[in-house]
């Protein structure tokens, strides 16, 4: 048995309005292997004008992204294709260093808190 369904003027009880809320998260941007990159640059400069249109729409690319891995390709070749995002990892003595320059700062301000507090104390007794 079918049914139908009947629209009735905006603002009637039969009719329920679309959910207006947006999603909470947001989407993180995509991120693109070097081989993949290399492949669709490749891929790219073989096509002609058409083929070009729809290899961006078959993959969800932006002729902006092609312009950029050119850039980062003629740069540095895989080397600059393949560079992680973020900073590149430190070496054990940076990372010592780094752990023992934090802890003296800790320890020169607790220093200068010991010396307030004995200064207090010390004015406190002199009265």
């Amino acid at each position: 048995m079918a049914t139908t369904t009947t629209r009735s003027s905006p603002g009637s009880p039969g009719e329920q309005a679309p959910d207006p809320e947006v999603s909470e998260r947001a989407r993180r941007p995509r991120t693109y292997s070097a081989h993949y990159k290399a492949d669709i640059l490749d891929q790219y400069d073989r096509l002609d004008r058409e083929g070009k249109g729809a290899l961006l729409r078959r993959e969800g690319l932006y002729s902006s992204l092609i312009c950029e891995w050119r850039k980062q390709r003629d740069r540095g070749a895989r080397e600059a294709l393949a560079k992680a995002p973020g900073r590149p990892p430190a070496d054990p003595l940076e990372r010592e260093n780094l752990r023992l320059r934090r802890r003296l700062g800790r320890l020169e301000g607790e220093l200068d808190r010991a010396r307030q507090v004995i200064e207090v104390a010390l004015c406190v007794n002199l009265r």
